[in-house]
C-alpha cells in the first residue's frame, strides 16, 4: 500500500525525522490559510499523488505570498498531472501539501528497502539527490552506497556514521545525520514498510538534515497490525479494477495488453504472461484467483477481467489442486452467461476433476476453446485476440 507524501512525513516526524513544516489542503482557501500560518518567505505548493516526478510535470511550485500560494493551488488542484511514473493517462490532483521553503545547500538520496538476495533490509544512499535513483544506478552505479542491516540487531550507530561519511558530510552534519538515519530505520521497521525513500534529503544552510520529500510503501501482509495505516489508503489513487478485485480477495494488477489472464497461483500467472508474450501477444493483467477460490470468486474475477475495454480475448489457465477444475468451470460458465460475454475464451485446465470441468464447458452451449496445454492455449488466445503484434 502506498500513501501520500504528507502522510509519510507525519509518520516519520513521529519517529524524530526532521521534516519541513507543512499542511495538507484540499481547496484554494485552505491553501491560502495554510500559507498564512506558515509565515515563510517562500511557500511550496506540492501536488499529492502516488507518483514521483511531480516537479517535472508542473506539480510543484514556489510561491512568495499567501495569495500567490492560493492562486497556484487553484491551478494545480483538478489538473491531470502527467509524470514519468503516471504513464500518459496521468493522475488527477485532489489534494496539496503547502510547505515552508528551506535554504538548501545540498541534496542527497536516502532509501530503505528489503534486499531479497540477502534477505535483510538495506540502506541505500547517494550524493546525487533530486535525481531518479534508477538513472543514477544506470549512469554512475558507483555513486550509490549500500549498507546491509542485520535484522536481529538493526541499524547501528557506526553504520549510520559510515553512511554519513560516504555522503561527504562533515562535522556537525554528521552529528545531525546519525540520529536522522537511526530514526528513519526505526520508522521503516515499526510500520512494516517495504520502502522508505527520501529524495531529496537536504542539508540546509545551518547544517540541519531534513526530509524534503518522503515516500513510504507498506507490506500489505503486515497491515493487520496497523489499523492506523490502513486508514491512510487513498482509493482515488488506485486503479478502480484493482480496488474492486481486492474486495473479493483477488490479486489483480492491470496491464496494457489485450489478452486477459485468469490463473491460480502467482508463479503460474507469471509463466502465463510470459508465454503469451512468447506467442506474440500482450497480457492485459496479472490475476491470481488463489488456490482455494470459490465459484463466486471466479465469477467476480471474470467480471473484473471483462471490465477492461482493451480486452479482446481471455486465457484461463488453471492447475486444479485445491481449486477443482469443475468448480472453476461452473464459475466461468455462470459468469459468461450473466455477463453475456461476446469475446473468445480459451481454457487450459489440468488436475483435479479436469474431465468433469471440460465436460461442463462443452455442455454449456457457449463458445469455449479448450486448449491441450499452455503453449497451445497461448497460441490460440493470441490468434483469437487479433494475432501477434
Amino acid at each position: 500500500m502506498k500513501i501520500h507524501e504528507y502522510q509519510a512525513k507525519a509518520i516519520l516526524a513521529r519517529y524524530g525525522v526532521a521534516t519541513p513544516r507543512g499542511e495538507v489542503a484540499f481547496t484554494k482557501e485552505e491553501a491560502r490559510e495554510a500559507a498564512q500560518r506558515l509565515k515563510s518567505h517562500v511557500v511550496v505548493v506540492k501536488a499529492q499523488i502516488h507518483a514521483g516526478g511531480r516537479g517535472k510535470g508542473g506539480g510543484v511550485k514556489l510561491t512568495r505570498s499567501a495569495d500567490e500560494a492560493a492562486e497556484t493551488a487553484s491551478h494545480i488542484l483538478g489538473m491531470t498531472l502527467v509524470t514519468p511514473q503516471t504513464g500518459p493517462q496521468g493522475r488527477l490532483v485532489r489534494r496539496l501539501l503547502i510547505e515552508e521553503g528551506l535554504d538548501i545547500k545540498r541534496e542527497l538520496y536516502l532509501g530503505l528497502l528489503i534486499d531479497r538476495e540477502t534477505e535483510r533490509p538495506v540502506f541505500m544512499a547517494s550524493s546525487a539527490g533530486g535525481m531518479e535513483i534508477e538513472q543514477v544506478a544506470k549512469e554512475n552505479p558507483g555513486a550509490i552506497l549500500r549498507e546491509p542491516i542485520h535484522p536481529a540487531v538493526g541499524l547501528q550507530a557506526y553504520q549510520a556514521r559510515k553512511i554519513a561519511f560516504g555522503l561527504g558530510l562533515t562535522g556537525e552534519q554528521v552529528t545531525a545525520a546519525v540520529p536522522f538515519l537511526l530514526a528513519l530505520y526505526r520508522a521503516f521497521i515499526d510500520t512494516d514498510a517495504s520502502l522508505v525513500e527520501i529524495n531529496p534529503c537536504v542539508v540546509t544552510g545551518d547544517g540541519k538534515i531534513v526530509a524534503l520529500d518522503a515516500k513510504m510503501t507498506f507490506d500489505d501482509n503486515g497491515l493487520f497490525r496497523h489499523k492506523e495505516l490502513r486508514e491512510l489508503r487513498d482509493l482515488d489513487e488506485e486503479d478502480p479494477l484493482e480496488v474492486e478485485a481486492s474486495k473479493y480477495g483477488l490479486n489483480y494488477i492491470k496491464l496494457d495488453g489485450t489478452v486477459a489472464c485468469m490463473v491460480n497461483g502467482a508463479g503460474l500467472a507469471m509463466a502465463t504472461m510470459d508465454i503469451i508474450k512468447y506467442a506474440g501477444g500482450s497480457p492485459a493483467n496479472f490475476l491470481d484467483v488463489g488456490g482455494g477460490a470459490s465459484a463466486d470468486q471466479v465469477k467476480n474475477a471474470f467480471r473484473i477481467l471483462l471490465s477492461d475495454p482493451e480486452v479482446r480475448a481471455v486465457f484461463i489457465n488453471i492447475f486444479g489442486g485445491i481449486l477443482r477444475c469443475d468448480v472453476l468451470a461452473t464459475g466461468v460458465v455462470a459468469a459468461a452467461k450473466d455477463l453475456q460475454v461476446k469475446i473468445p475464451i480459451v481454457v487450459r485446465m489440468e488436475g483435479t476433476n479436469v474431465e468433469r470441468g471440460q465436460q461442463i464447458l462443452r455442455e454449456s452451449g457457449l463458445n469455449f476453446t479448450i486448449a491441450e496445454g499452455m503453449k497451445d492455449g497461448a497460441q490460440k488466445v493470441v490468434a483469437l485476440a487479433g494475432g501477434a503484434r
